[in-house]
């Protein structure tokens, strides 16, 4: 700034001093203005670090049970009643696509939760909404797949048998049964 210039701004402050007061409170009034957004932003931040805790939870309490129950007791009950053959094969296709969409979900989810795990702490995140809404469809579709195609072939084939049946509900009650502590 040229000496001149300075002369002339330090004139104009000095002739209108109540426009410095008037600049400060346009600049206190905008960032006020600014912190009145926080409360509505609160809730929405508390509700992202509580859903990611809960996605956590659950994914490692239900989803990998629900995997290891399939995959351990359903899969092998319904392959050990299938009829050689055609049937038996058809299953074991089915079997191997579904436990194959298990390890790929799998896979997806340990890709995203060391992100999850920020957002439940309330630390940024670079959690891609791409790979979210990936986990959602893909499991959507295992999910319809098993339900309008196994589901109803496993019913059938463990249905020739009640035993079948009834050993399945068993061993599944067994697996997921308190298990007693030995006294000592």
């Amino acid at each position: 700034m040229s000496e001149t210039t300075a002369t002339v701004s330090a004139a104009a402050s000095a002739d209108a001093p109540l426009t410095n007061f008037t600049q400060c409170h346009a600049g206190i009034v905008r960032r006020l203005n600014a912190l009145d957004e926080l409360p509505a932003l609160l809730e929405p931040a508390a509700r992202a670090r509580s859903l990611a805790e809960q996605s956590l939870a659950f994914f490692r309490e239900a989803i990998y049970e629900h995997h290891l129950d399939e995959e351990r007791e359903l899969f092998p009950a319904v392959l050990a009643s299938a009829q050689p053959g055609v049937e038996r094969d058809r299953v074991q296709t089915m079997v191997d696509r579904l436990t194959a969409q298990h390890r790929a979900l799998e896979a997806l989810w340990k890709s995203m939760e060391r992100e999850l795990k920020r957002v439940a702490r309330g630390q940024d995140s670079e959690l891609d909404a791409n790979d979210v809404h990936r986990l959602v469809s893909e499991y959507v579709a295992h999910a319809r797949y098993e339900e309008t195609d196994f589901l109803p072939a496993a019913e059938a084939i463990l249905g020739r048998n009640d035993n079948h049946m009834a050993a399945l509900g068993l061993s599944l009650h067994l697996r997921h049964a308190p298990q007693p502590v030995p006294y000592v």
